[in-house]
């Protein structure tokens, strides 16, 4: 059972934002931004499955997942109060993402997808990304 009303429930959940998230976000950005990495940009409008980061000159797409919403098989849980409703909602985010990353991978872009608890382990992001540029044969520093 909730510990709070529905009202006070639904006005916690309208808070939390699909963009600009300071625990996945602003960290991937901070990462982008130390480590010298040019050439991408944040939220860009238009693109299937509205990517957080893209390297749009060589079609590379970057969604920073939460563990929690995009339902992490390392750590990511089910609340105990409406577990159903949950299972449904998580599962529903998961098709949606391997749906949006099929369509972007046929219109040509690569889809490199972070975890939440990547991005606490220093330099694991960057890894990934360096990765990519390097398949797509682009310098790291743009």
């Amino acid at each position: 059972m909730d510990t709070v009303d529905k009202a006070t429930r639904s006005k916690i959940m309208s808070r939390i934002r699909s963009k600009g998230n300071r625990s996945t976000e602003w960290k991937m950005r901070m990462a982008l931004v130390s480590s010298g990495i040019k050439g991408w940009k944040m939220h860009p409008k238009g693109l299937i499955g509205k990517p957080d980061f893209i390297f749009e000159k060589h079609k590379i797409a970057i969604f920073v997942d939460g563990c929690f919403w995009h339902g992490c098989p390392r750590c990511g849980h089910l609340p105990k109060t409406n577990e159903k409703y949950w299972h449904k909602k998580i599962l529903g985010n998961a098709e949606r993402d391997a749906a949006n990353r099929k369509k972007l991978r046929k219109s040509g872009w690569l889809v490199v997808r972070i975890w939440e608890h990547d991005l606490l382990i220093q330099g694991k992001s960057i890894r990934f990304v360096k990765h990519a540029l390097a398949k797509q044969d682009v310098p790291a520093t743009i």
